[in-house]
């Protein structure tokens, strides 16, 4: 695999004693257990629930070194300060790293499918998109398949990806969260779309009958937001009046007929 710079993304860094039990009490994953070199996926909600900014979290000999969208930069920074209170950790961008991926990196922990990631100086490394790698391994990303306080962990698989533990202490939004996940009852996922000339923002319909739109697109591949208690047992689907093939994880039956059966 080629290095390449992800040029997209930006790196927080959290250094002191009290990073890692900051971050216990207020993000989505786990930090049990945590070795020095671990990648772990998570995310700081709304207190409705709502994912406000999602990130990768390597685990640093001095803190945590969070890797996120760049336009998410802006506004985990502060509420991480405005969290903090005394707690001794100093939270600052990393401006000297960049966000590499490559063959010898740190495996992401969404999906294998997904190059292993890379922490360190940019110097004249060429960009890379990787939005086709997600798009194959069927995970969704802030900032393009999703914004700050748009969309439910659930609706974009992150209690599928690694993401939500909802067995830990507490988290901001845990209740909601927690409440979605004990019910049984989680109507709307992100899942792959196959089909010809798809374009971000279009409608994916079943009949008359709208089930959400395309959120990223490469080649005849995309993601999209679904209502899956709308979706039933169908594996097609019309986008802009041609047919799509809708492909489903593996889970995605399992949910869809519990939602079936509940109804």
């Amino acid at each position: 695999m080629t290095l390449g710079r992800l040029p997209d993304r930006a790196l927080l860094a959290l250094n002191g004693p009290d990073a890692v039990t900051l971050l216990e009490r207020l993000v989505t994953h786990t930090t049990a257990n945590w070795q020095t070199g671990e990648l772990r996926f998570g995310a700081l909600l709304t207190p409705q629930g709502k994912v406000l900014v999602d990130f990768l979290s390597l685990r640093t000999e001095t803190g945590v070194l969070m890797d996120l969208h760049e336009d998410a930069l802006a506004i985990l920074q502060p509420r991480l300060k405005l969290y903090k209170l005394r707690a001794d950790v100093e939270i600052a961008p990393a401006e000297d790293l960049a966000v590499l991926i490559g063959a010898e990196g740190v495996q992401d922990p969404r999906s294998f499918d997904l190059p292993p990631r890379i922490y360190g100086p940019a110097l004249d490394t060429p960009g890379a998109d990787a939005t086709e790698a997600f798009i194959q391994a069927g995970v969704p990303e802030w900032g393009r398949d999703y914004r700050d306080a748009q969309v439910f962990a659930s609706d974009v698989n992150m209690d599928r990806l690694n993401g939500v533990d909802y067995k830990k202490g507490c988290f901001v939004g845990q209740e909601v969260a927690s409440r979605m996940y004990r019910r049984g009852k989680i109507r709307k996922r992100t899942v792959q779309v196959r089909g010809a000339e798809l374009a971000v923002g279009e409608a994916v319909k079943l009949g008359e009958v709208s089930l959400g739109e395309i959120t990223s697109v490469a080649g005849e591949m995309a993601l999209a937001r679904l209502r899956i208690d709308r979706l039933g047992h169908a594996s097609e689907a019309l986008v802009a009046g041609k047919p799509v093939e809708i492909i489903g994880p593996d889970w995605l039956e399992a949910e869809v007929e519990a939602l079936l059966v509940a109804d």
